[in-house]
């Protein structure tokens, strides 16, 4: 393939996007583990350093801070130097997060230990932009695909991350934690060289006639319903999970109960990615999306029904098995929606958007858990993961009905 093919923002290798998604498959088995050490440890760290219990989740809201301050520079890097650059920047970033985050508990820093996260934040915005990564040179038959394969590679970083977490956290006395930092740091080197075997499309230089005002784009109601179900399955999965861990040690569960209970709940998020690009394949992307919310609905009413062990497990692991449905299916609407020279600006203006949700999310979690408790949290839930669905069955219809008059 030719360099200038290469360049071409709307050349299709269905090849090159298969090779492409094994490698990120790995690459996002390595980085994942950065969210998921992150997500087992913060807000327990951040109870023991920060001024006021509320604040637990704080650290938490930092990473995913950094992840909607971070998505849009990552599509401007992208855009101008090409994707692969932008994403070992935010290996960069992974690295920077474990170090600092290390250096937190060593001072017994709350603000350092916020800041820490922020930089996993960051390098979150690049790895969880993998799944674009792929869908770069695939065919439409292909993106769902493509992007459930990457998401795969999250099968891994549950178990990576937790038993990371399990193994290292009383390494480095009477610093617990401190090692498990220090993991994060190695994994994202390694993420890194991984990545470097992935042969990633420059993004065209050109000034295409064809490319569309952003806001144009934002307006249509496919694009409408896509960011809303992304928004909502990321910002309800948020908020149930970030305040987890603290509600089973609440309830007098152990530190490795929680973190194998978000073990098995990321585990879930991404075991389905074997599949779930099939299934959208064969059954449509808005069913297997709706069935996703459907999925995250029961696990929220499990979550209500009781505080046992068992409970918290079962509802982490519907509410991954529910993220991954809905969360793939709204990527897939996402990228129909675009034209392959757009697609920088649209991919990063999605991920904005959920990214800014889950800050919102993710900080009102630890006030809310505080305040109302574990079942609140999940009663909560409920109504806001009506109104996505409800913009799905309105699309549904809408296309239905212009079907029928196109005859």
């Amino acid at each position: 393939m030719s360099a200038i093919a290469e360049s071409l923002p709307h050349h299709f290798d269905d090849d090159l996007a298969r090779r492409n998604a094994r490698v990120l498959a790995v690459a996002q088995a390595l980085a994942g583990g950065n969210n998921t050490v992150i997500v087992s440890t913060a807000s327990i760290v951040g109870a023991a350093l920060a001024p006021d219990k509320g604040l637990a989740t704080l650290p938490i809201t930092g990473m995913v801070i950094g992840m909607w301050i971070g998505s849009l520079p990552l599509g401007w890097l992208a855009r101008h130097y090409g994707r692969r650059n932008a994403l070992q920047v935010g290996s960069l970033f992974g690295v920077l997060s474990g170090l600092v985050s290390y250096h937190a508990v060593i001072a017994g820093s709350f603000a350092i230990l916020v800041l820490g996260t922020f930089f996993g934040g960051l390098y979150a915005a690049a790895h969880v932009s993998y799944r674009f990564a792929a869908a770069d040179t695939a065919s439409e038959r292909m993106r769902a695909k493509v992007v459930s394969w990457v998401l795969a590679g999250g099968v891994f970083a549950a178990v990576i991350g937790p038993q990371l977490v399990i193994f290292t956290k009383d390494l480095l006395p009477p610093y617990v934690f401190a090692a498990s930092y220090l993991g994060q740091s190695a994994c994202a080197v390694i993420a890194a060289v991984v990545l470097s075997f992935v042969r990633i499309p420059k993004m065209a230089q050109v000034h295409s006639t064809k490319s569309r005002p952003l806001g144009e784009i934002v307006r249509m109601p496919r694009f409408i319903v896509a960011v809303a179900c992304g928004v909502v399955s990321y910002g309800v999965m948020n908020l149930v999970m970030t305040s987890a861990p603290l509600a089973m040690i609440g309830c007098g569960h152990s530190v490795t109960d929680a973190a194998l209970g978000i073990q098995w709940h990321v585990l879930a998020m991404y075991a389905p990615s074997f599949f779930t690009g099939t299934l959208i394949a064969r059954f449509g992307v808005e069913r297997i999306t709706g069935l996703g919310l459907v999925i995250t609905l029961i696990s929220a009413a499990i979550g209500v029904a009781g505080l046992t062990v068992a409970h918290f497990w079962t509802a982490l692991v519907l509410l991954g098995i529910g993220w991954n449905f809905t969360f793939i299916g709204a990527t897939t609407m996402v990228t129909q929606c675009h034209r392959p020279e757009e697609r920088t600006k649209v991919q990063s203006f999605n991920d904005f958007m959920i990214f800014g949700c889950m800050a919102l999310t993710s900080f009102s979690s630890g006030q809310f858990l505080a305040l109302f408790g574990w079942a609140a949290i999940n009663e909560v839930a409920m109504p806001i993961l009506a109104a996505p669905a409800l913009l799905l069955i309105w699309l549904v219809l809408r296309q239905r009905a212009n079907a029928a008059a196109a005859i």
